[in-house]
């Protein structure tokens, strides 16, 4: 595996922490090889206290401190963190996006000429070590630059590489998923409650149904058809709670749900038009 440089965060949220945490934990880089940077100061005190890790409140002097610089602020962020920092970034330095619906070409154009960028979506689940990530590699990343990555998403979850042309749909079925799968067990849930059964047990039920569902057709590589199939025995209660779900429209209304969200990822991405005037900037 390539030695992973020191990593910086742009941006210190809860992802920025996820990943910080996935590192130390899989012993990839120790807590003085990460630095994050923030605005707030309350965060950047509860980092350094809580994992030991570098912190710095000036985004400029952070990035010299790092070879992987991952830009984890919000997309409306991004525009102005690149303008603040370009001048002070080195060209050999790796720059990771998590910024949803930023592409990469626009990255790119306010960098160096030839700067190797990375674009990622990761989901929530990467708080507790599940995540879900995909990475798409820009012009100028190398495959070492993409298996430096994918070892630190790898910390937190899965990852794979896909061209970017898929960005947007992993955006509406991985990104937004786990919004999606939260409001099934909380339905699942409020069942529980409507047949009888105490809140706090329906809740206990309901996730840890999901979960070892999620878990078997993970571990057994099983369609979700064959699962189903399982359980369904003929004349049996799950059977006539399939039909019901059927008749309810729940797979169709799943789907329209993921076409919405992967719309609406477009949407942001033509946002960021790629077209706009290069900002690169050469050595001086």
């Amino acid at each position: 595996m390539s030695q992973i440089p020191n990593v910086v965060f742009l941006g210190a949220g809860q992802m920025a922490e996820a990943l910080m945490r996935g590192i130390l934990t899989a012993g990839l880089l120790g807590p003085q090889q990460l630095l994050g940077s923030d605005v707030r100061s309350s965060r950047l005190e509860y980092l350094a206290s809580e994992l030991g890790v570098l912190v710095s409140a000036d985004n400029k002097q952070a990035v010299s401190q790092g070879g992987v610089i991952f830009l984890s602020v919000k997309p409306q962020d991004v525009d102005a963190l690149l303008k603040e920092v370009a001048p002070s970034l080195r060209r050999d330095q790796l720059i990771v996006s998590i910024a949803a619906g930023v592409p990469i070409a626009h990255v790119e154009a306010m960098l160096f000429d030839r700067q190797p960028v990375i674009r990622v979506m990761p989901n929530t689940p990467c708080l507790v070590r599940q995540g879900m990530a995909v990475l798409s590699a820009g012009t100028y990343a190398t495959p070492e630059h993409v298996e430096i990555v994918q070892s630190i998403l790898g910390a937190v979850g899965k990852a794979i590489v896909l061209p970017e042309k898929y960005m947007d749909a992993v955006t509406g079925l991985s990104g937004s998923g786990p919004a999606f799968v939260s409001l099934i067990v909380d339905a699942l849930s409020d069942a529980g409650v409507r047949v009888g059964l105490p809140r706090d047990v329906a809740n206990v039920l309901s996730v840890q149904t999901v979960l070892g569902t999620a878990h078997m057709l993970s571990e057994t590589g099983e369609h979700p058809a064959r699962l189903k199939e399982m359980v369904t025995s003929p004349g049996g209660t799950a059977i006539a709670g399939v039909h019901a779900l059927e008749r309810g429209g729940v797979r169709a209304a799943i789907m329209d749900a993921i076409f919405a969200a992967t719309s609406r990822s477009r949407e942001l991405g033509r946002a960021q038009n790629p077209k706009e005037p290069s900002h690169r900037h050469e050595d001086e």
